[in-house]
């Protein structure tokens, strides 16, 4: 049943992205182009997120629990460190290059385009060389069976 839920919840976000034109980087390379042809309705998809993560939140914290688990998994860390600043100016710079987001990216997929699946594999690529790097195993899911 969990999968289920997980599965309903990432086809409703590709759908959202694919309706919105995320999926599309010509659209938020656009956004960063303040100075050319600056597109700014990815401020508009991000604003509705918000929105609808808010009362999601409020909704989601009135239980005591989450559904498909015993406690809700939170971060604990309030530090604002050099990984933290460091992880979030890549994400950008990444972003800015490639005009892809992971989350925007794996439904882009859908659209065939050699692109997505070059970034989807350096993405890959990067994160089994930030698991290896900070000595995790680079599947933990097998590394758990």
């Amino acid at each position: 049943m969990r999968l289920i839920h997980a599965f309903i919840t990432g086809l409703i976000f590709g759908i959202g992205i694919a309706i919105s034109g995320m999926i599309n980087p010509a659209k938020v390379l656009n956004f960063f182009d303040i100075a050319g042809s600056w597109d700014p309705s990815l401020i508009f998809v991000m604003g509705g997120a918000l929105v609808v993560t808010g009362i999601g939140y409020r909704l989601v914290w009135r239980r005591g629990r989450p559904l498909f688990a015993d406690r809700f998994d939170i971060p604990n860390s309030k530090v604002i460190d050099a990984r933290l600043i460091g992880g979030a100016a890549l994400f950008g710079v990444g972003w800015g290059i490639a005009g892809f987001c992971p989350g925007a990216a794996i439904p882009a997929l859908g659209t065939g385009r050699w692109e997505v699946a070059l970034f989807l594999a350096a993405y890959g690529v990067g994160l089994a060389l930030a698991r290896r790097l900070k000595g995790q195993p680079i599947f933990p899911a097998l590394a758990r069976a």
